[in-house]
């Protein structure tokens, strides 16, 4: 392991991985959203840090870390949709619509006896 990427294994909040890249923040901001702009960030990431040297890894995190930041300063969790919960569609009761189940796929099709 490079001692970047030790240096910010060892760092164990949102504020701390802000601060190492002097990015400023809102402790609202971060309060609300700490998980959701970890993930993003990891997202915009996506595998590419793997290849790079600990200082390109240095200045692409910084980049993405405050994008992933500057996404949830002016939005919200559930309009940047991050994790799978918010991906999902509404359920059905929730939209005032009853569900429809045929009886099929229950107990799988009828048989003629004869």
């Amino acid at each position: 392991m490079t001692l970047l990427r030790q240096a910010l294994a060892d760092l164990e909040t949102v504020e701390e991985l802000l601060d190492v890249f002097a990015i400023p923040y809102d402790q609202r901001v971060v309060d609300r959203s700490r998980l959701h702009i970890l993930q993003r960030a990891h997202d915009y990431l996506a595998g590419e840090a793997a290849d790079l040297s600990d200082a390109a890894l240095s200045t692409r995190f910084a980049n993405v870390l405050a994008q992933a930041y500057a996404d949830f300063e002016r939005s919200d969790a559930q309009t940047e949709k991050v994790f799978a919960v918010f991906k999902r569609p509404p359920p059905l009761a929730a939209e005032g619509a009853r569900a429809f189940v045929p009886i099929e796929a229950i107990v799988g099709r009828p048989t003629r006896a004869g």
